[in-house]
């Protein structure tokens, strides 16, 4: 690879670390509002839905990892 392509996947990877931080930040959000809603609430369907929510942006947060990952390593080779 060479040096051009390798700097475009670094900034496309700083790119991906930085919508990563802000939807941790919304999950983080997200539970923080679902752990503080009444135990009643919590049980009900807008309860079920908000942690449905973080546990799905939960997810995405793991796939960027994924791909951060496998970018990292293209660049090392």
């Amino acid at each position: 690879m060479n040096k051009d392509r390798r700097k475009r996947i670094e900034k496309c990877i700083s790119q991906l670390e930085d919508i990563k931080t802000e939807l941790e930040s919304i999950r983080d959000e997200e539970q923080e509002a679902y752990d503080n809603l009444p135990d009643g609430i919590q049980m009900s369907e807008r309860g079920d839905t908000m942690q449905e929510c973080a546990d799905g942006i939960d997810d995405a947060v793991n796939n960027f990892d994924d791909i951060i990952d496998a970018l990292n390593e293209v660049i090392e080779k």
